[in-house]
């Protein structure tokens, strides 16, 4: 009776469950109610609006970093863009590099070339003769004013004193300022044809009446004529002043 009793229980409550399914699948059963006209025009608004039909688009600017830009077709590379400035940048300093080897160069035939004038210069000094026929030319053996001394001598009556100071400054200048190519053993006929090639006419001219002056005092045997030496020492520094700036003596060189 009581396994009876129990079976009856279990019956009921199999079919109170089955009941209570029941209710939701019949209410699913009924036709859903048709939807009202505002919820119509909602529902069309809202999938026609992008922004929620899952049609929008949003779009963002950032700055990319450039190792994260790719490179587009036809674009250079960056390490190609690299080695060109390394390019670059070796090329400026190979040229400062040729600059300075070239202003070294420059500077280094520039003291070449100063040397080498220099050396030529003192051997030059050293072959000009300091004496001419045993006439001193050294400019540091004459006067300053060598025309006022030797018209003062003149003046005294020494005309052979007056004549040797003038006629051994016009060989100093002739040797020293002019570069003529007196030798100390060089007549006064060879000076006389050596300095034409370098003096102008008149400065020539002025060189022959003295050497006739000088040589009609020593070898005629007679005294020149003092009016002749008066104006002779008038004219000298018109055709043998000093040179401005004119090449130093041997000694001057040397020291």
């Amino acid at each position: 009776m009581r396994l009876r009793a129990d079976r009856g229980r279990v019956a009921l409550v199999l079919a109170a469950a089955l009941a209570i399914g029941a209710v939701p699948a019949a209410r699913a059963a009924e036709p859903a109610p048709a939807p009202l006209p505002e919820v119509q025009r909602v529902a069309k608004e809202m999938a026609a609006d992008p922004a929620l039909n899952g049609q929008h688009v949003e779009r963002e600017l950032r700055w990319k970093n450039r190792t994260e830009r790719k490179s587009e077709p036809g674009e250079v590379s960056p390490w190609v863009m690299q080695l060109v400035r390394w390019f670059a940048d070796a090329g400026r300093g190979l040229m400062w590099i040729l600059g300075a080897i070239t202003v070294a160069l420059l500077a280094v035939f520039l003291w070449r070339w100063a040397s080498v004038r220099s050396d030529a210069l003192r051997a030059r000094a050293q072959m000009l003769p300091s004496h001419v026929n045993e006439l001193d030319i050294r400019p540091e053996s004459l006067p300053a004013d060598i025309a006022g001394t030797a018209a003062a001598l003149s003046r005294r009556g020494e005309l052979r004193a007056a004549l040797s100071l003038l006629y051994r400054g016009a060989l100093s200048r002739l040797v020293h300022d002019h570069r003529v190519p007196i030798r100390a053993a060089s007549t006064e006929g060879e000076c006389v044809q050596l300095a034409a090639r370098t003096l102008p006419g008149a400065a020539t001219l002025y060189l022959r009446a003295l050497v006739h002056a000088w040589q009609t005092e020593v070898y005629a045997g007679r005294g020149a004529d003092a009016a002749v030496v008066i104006a002779l020492c008038g004219e000298f520094d018109r055709h043998f002043a000093a040179r401005i700036g004119a090449l130093p003596d041997a000694e001057a060189v040397a020291a």
